[in-house]
């Protein structure tokens, strides 16, 4: 009689980590942010970070009240315009692999947001707002489980944003921030708390952002058959102002997505942290 060894029973655990370390849409975070020995590329090469588009959105009410002061748009009837050309670029390179030994990777991430008022002729189609956020960010790996979810990496940061304005229409602040990613089935989701660095009064443009941008945001994202679903979400429970902002984007050619995106809230941009908006967009998203 020939006795087969019966089948050891797999740790649910184990089942579950495994079933969430492996990606089915074929994006990753260990690749995104070369956790692993397997995904590592060495340091200076650029790489994706924030997205990468162009859209051209459609706003019901634009915020005229910054510019005021300089120019009586009302008057000389060349107010803002509803629709514009809004570009989106990002990027991000590693300074140091495995600092000091250990699994902790040193990124620079640079994004940059300009609003063209491109069909305002008669302003001389100006460019309205351009936000400049760079960073830096201490990044390590992680494996664990929760939320039936794998945890994947744990951020640390440290970012400024401007508008590189003056007088009545500087805006900037400064942050430092933790992050959390988890990954599952082709589900992302970054999770990430900050907490404002303080100026000095005389130097603060905009004193109140923390009531109107929050403390922090929640990005989800979901990847199935090339479309790519999100979700970024900001709420300050205090006062009970945020941005909700949705994403759909879907194979087009080569490495360009068409790219449609829904705003709602506070903060679209630096100059209108303070200002509510409803904003639709469509156009192209980069996958480079």
């Amino acid at each position: 009689m020939v006795v087969v060894p019966a089948k050891t029973a797999e740790s649910p655990i184990k089942a579950v980590a495994d079933a969430a370390a492996q990606p089915v849409s074929g994006f990753s975070l260990a690749d995104y942010w070369e956790l692993d020995a397997a995904h590592k590329r060495g340091v200076f090469n650029f790489r994706p970070h924030t997205p990468t588009y162009l859209i051209a959105t459609r706003t019901a009410h634009p915020n005229d009240a910054p510019y005021r002061p300089f120019r009586d748009i009302s008057d000389l009837g060349t107010g803002l315009a509803h629709s514009e050309l809004v570009f989106q670029l990002g990027f991000k390179l590693k300074l140091i692999e495995n600092a000091f030994d250990k699994p902790v990777d040193l990124w620079f991430g640079y994004t940059q947001n300009s609003f063209w008022q491109a069909s305002n002729h008669r302003a001389s189609s100006p460019f309205r707002e351009t936000n400049y956020q760079p960073e830096l960010m201490l990044v390590t790996p992680l494996n664990f489980n929760v939320l039936g979810m794998h945890a994947r990496l744990f951020n640390l940061g440290i970012v400024h944003q401007s508008n590189g304005q003056s007088s009545t229409l500087s805006r900037s602040w400064n942050r430092v921030y933790a992050q959390v990613g988890l990954e599952r089935d082709g589900w992302t989701v970054l999770g990430r708390v900050w907490k404002r660095i303080n100026e000095s009064a005389r130097d603060d443009d905009n004193r109140d952002i923390v009531d109107y941008m929050g403390r922090g945001d929640l990005n989800v994202t979901y990847r199935h058959d090339g479309n790519d679903y999100s979700a970024l979400v900001r709420h300050n429970f205090s006062t009970g102002r945020g941005a909700v902002q949705l994403g759909y984007a879907w194979p087009l050619v080569g490495h360009f997505k068409g790219y449609a995106q829904l705003f709602s809230g506070y903060g679209q941009s630096m100059i209108d942290y303070n200002y509510y908006q409803n904003v639709a967009g469509i156009g192209l998203l980069g996958t480079f």
